[in-house]
């Protein structure tokens, strides 16, 4: 039997590597999708310990930038025949960051990272998903969008460039447009094989060392918070069940939390009229 195939980009550190980990272990083909070369190369020697070699690859991405896309797109199409799973894992939430990064083609890095590169990747890779039996497409978003219930989508400034610069914001309306899209693109694929759900990530374990320039404050904080917070490993188990889990095969248009369970979107994601015009605004972003 072929083996199954699954893309996880942002997958050199924390949840996405635990995971890559898991599904490894199911003796799927996993690729790691990184921006890092040095970084991917390490993972994929960590992630080899627990699998073998054979079973990872590893692929180096950007994205925030579409040119870096386009390229893993090419790179894919022409070593794989399909691909069963893509998780839409990388994302940028760097919480010293106090002004926007505009990208060398011209988009703030949190909206381009966060929401227009999986958007894109999805389109250019949708015909190897199409080969699968059970294609399924995994966005990520956040149970901080509960403390948020007002938050929506600055249609007019999505990258929020025209006012004060509020990394949480820019973040968290990021995720707020992975969970509409992800409504979306379940009922584009509806007539197909192919399947999207997004999965609602608590507060899990941060490595701070990530952060240098952190105040200490936010380290205490953060090292406090730690310990009633999630660990990568275990949030794992969620991206694999949704992966690998033939109790989900054909379920689509679904949000999971941590423990495997469905949980409602809200009202303003669901509204037919917000997602309409979010899918809008994406295309006008896609070269």
């Amino acid at each position: 039997m072929e083996r199954k195939v699954c893309l996880i980009t942002g997958a050199n550190s924390g949840i996405g590597k635990e995971a890559a980990i898991l599904i490894a272990q199911r003796d799927y083909k996993v690729i790691i999708a990184c921006r890092n070369p040095e970084k991917g190369r390490k993972a994929l020697a960590d992630i080899a310990q627990y699998s073998s070699i054979d079973s990872i690859d590893l692929k180096i991405v950007d994205m925030s930038l579409q040119s870096s896309i386009q390229k893993l797109s090419k790179s894919l199409h022409e070593e794989y025949s399909k691909i069963d799973v893509i998780i839409h894992n990388a994302a940028i939430f760097d919480i010293t960051q106090k002004k926007p990064i505009i990208s060398n083609e011209g988009v703030e890095t949190i909206w381009a990272t966060n929401h227009i590169g999986p958007v894109l990747l999805d389109r250019l890779i949708i015909d190897l998903l199409k080969k699968s039996p059970n294609g399924r497409i995994i966005t990520i978003s956040s149970k901080g969008l509960l403390a948020k219930p007002f938050l929506k989508i600055n249609f007019n400034d999505p990258e929020l460039l025209n006012e004060r610069f509020d990394v949480v914001k820019a973040y968290y309306q990021s995720k707020l447009a992975q969970i509409m899209y992800t409504l979306w693109l379940s009922k584009e694929l509806i007539n197909t094989n192919i399947t999207a759900n997004s999965i609602r990530v608590p507060a899990v374990r941060i490595d701070v060392s990530k952060y240098p320039k952190l105040p200490d404050f936010l380290k205490s904080i953060y090292k406090f918070k730690s310990r009633f917070s999630l660990s990568p490993s275990k949030m794992a188990e969620t991206y694999d069940y949704l992966s690998t889990s033939a109790e989900v095969k054909d379920i689509s248009g679904k949000y999971f939390n941590e423990k495997n369970q469905k949980v409602k979107f809200g009202k303003y994601q669901k509204n037919w009229n917000n997602i309409e015009k979010l899918m809008n605004l994406t295309s006008k972003y896609i070269k």
